[in-house]
């Protein structure tokens, strides 16, 4: 019989998380909020999905959606109501399924006291509809609210295009099958709003995904992994300058570097369990963290085999798979992994853990097998074409640019914070470019409008870089280089880190695609 590690030995007895202290691994840019009150027990929820939302109605070409950011009330703690702000009035959000090359809108109605803005991340998008920070929302009958201050820069109504009620949102996805996500972008509170629980998933699939052997049905899971901190009431606690969220941008000087929480969250849940059987089963992980990476590990490690079996990452399928025993995840990333429950025995608990947390944020779920079931789902030697990724080589790149991520207060990139009126790259549309990208500190690193492909960095390409990519994990101190193609959609963009707070505190820079 196989013995758990010591760790999950730990957590099998202990039952019950306890603090993680005041600092988190060298791994993690971010400074610790703890919770005022006890955390729950590990392991006592079942693993929520989020629903399916339903078109209103559909034609020949186009499905259309309906999503409100509105309050709503999460049983999160036990015994305990906790507000949020979340689509739907839940956290994760409804997720959206579509199909490869089919238009789909979806109105965005607004009943928040402050104004949203919806950016499909991930989604290769019209500019009209791709999100912009000050493309706004606010709810009938509000104002605009003034933004008295954001990294120096002057601000007025006229900077933002309002729509009172609810915005349309058109996505051609004229993409491949993968697992993207929506998320509020508000120009200068993407953190705390998100934070407070405006996410959720949007799958895209298509022919060669659908005609794959992989786990389906039951067996192809959604794990949207968070960190939260809460108050002595059971609230969700969050350190900005500005509790009303209208006003003032950013966060109390302690958390400039982002805001971590002790408490891991999975799909709105904290550290829940899953009844699995002994088959394979596909897991489309998101960290949607405002600040932590995750490094992530099955405890105890299976009896043969890796512990993830990659077959997609943020821009869908890869070409082969990939065997990890270790996923690196920034805030912002997706990895499309199965795992293998043959590996285990009937009666067995799994951990999911963080290998880049201490205390309770080493935990984030367990696997319990409890049955045996025949298992007839694979994981093919091939998984799709790749030959459009293939093609994209550097030598057909017309432009290199240098982006240096750096700063503290505000947060800069090529050493000047976010200005509106600033185009700081123009690519020509159809262009194909290298970006060199540079870091100070822990810095995902994600465009909008555009998949990439990683072809370097200092330390060498991770076996977790391959794939199209719209989100650079990059570590302290490193030069990494993505090449991408700017195509189909003209407009301006942004492209920024996606430490949320980094973000807010003008991190962030204008692509001008024409």
């Amino acid at each position: 019989m196989r013995r758990a590690s010591a760790v999950g030995a730990g957590l099998l007895l202990s039952g019950t998380a306890t603090s993680a202290g005041n600092c988190d691994t060298s791994s993690v840019t971010g400074t610790l909020l703890s919770s005022d009150g006890p955390l729950p027990p590990y392991f006592a929820v079942p693993l929520p999905q989020p629903p399916v939302l339903r078109p209103v109605s559909t034609d020949d070409t186009t499905d259309y959606y309906e999503l409100t950011a509105r309050a709503g009330s999460a049983r999160i703690l036990p015994g305990v109501n906790t507000t949020i702000w979340g689509y739907d009035g839940i956290f994760p959000g409804p997720t959206i399924v579509s199909r490869s090359g089919r238009r789909t809108v979806v109105r965005h109605f607004n009943e928040l006291p402050v104004p949203t803005a919806a950016h499909l991340h991930g989604g290769h998008t019209p500019a009209d509809s791709d999100g912009y920070p000050t493309d706004a929302i606010v709810r009938t009958g509000g104002t605009l609210p003034d933004i008295r201050q954001y990294a120096g820069m002057t601000m007025s109504p006229g900077d933002f295009r309002v729509n009172y009620g609810y915005r349309d949102y058109v996505y051609p996805l004229n993409q491949r099958a993968a697992t993207l996500w929506y998320h509020d972008h508000r120009m200068g509170f993407t953190a705390p709003q998100v934070y407070y629980g405006l996410a959720g998933f949007h799958l895209v699939s298509d022919d060669e995904e659908a005609g794959l052997p992989l786990p389906g049905g039951d067996k192809d899971l959604l794990l949207m992994i968070v960190d939260r901190a809460f108050d002595g009431d059971g609230q969700l606690k969050y350190p900005a300058t500005d509790p009303s969220l209208l006003h003032e941008v950013g966060v109390s000087s302690r958390y400039h570097n982002g805001v971590l929480g002790d408490t891991i969250l999975v799909n709105g849940v904290p550290w829940p369990f899953l009844d699995v059987a002994n088959t394979r089963y596909r897991f489309r992980i998101l960290n949607a963290a405002n600040a932590r990476r995750l490094e992530l590990a099955l405890d105890p490690p299976p009896a043969d085999g890796p512990h993830f079996i990659q077959v997609g990452s943020d821009g869908g399928l890869l070409g082969r798979p990939v065997g990890h025993d270790l996923i690196s995840i920034a805030q912002g990333e997706r990895f499309d992994v199965v795992v293998d429950f043959r590996n285990y025995q009937v009666g067995d608990r799994v951990t999911l853990v963080n290998r880049a947390g201490s205390g309770s944020t080493a935990v984030v779920m367990q696997f319990r097998v409890g049955r045996r079931e025949i298992d007839q789902s694979w994981v093919p030697s091939t998984l799709s074409d790749p030959s459009e990724y293939d093609a994209l080589t550097p030598d057909l790149a017309s432009v290199t640019r240098a982006m240096r991520f750096s700063g503290g207060n505000p947060w800069e990139i090529n050493g000047a914070p976010f200005d509106l009126g600033r185009v700081d790259a123009d690519p020509k549309l159809d262009a194909t470019e290298i970006w060199k990208i540079s870091t100070s500190a822990h810095h995902p690193v994600h465009l909008h409008l555009v998949q990439f492909k990683i072809i370097a960095r200092t330390a060498g390409v991770r076996p977790t870089d391959g794939g199209w990519k719209d989100t650079f994990d990059l570590s302290p101190r490193e030069d990494g280089y993505i090449l991408t193609r700017f195509s189909d959609y003209p407009g301006m963009y942004v492209f920024h880190c996606h430490n949320l707070e980094h973000e807010d505190m003008a991190m962030m820079a204008n692509v001008a695609v024409g």
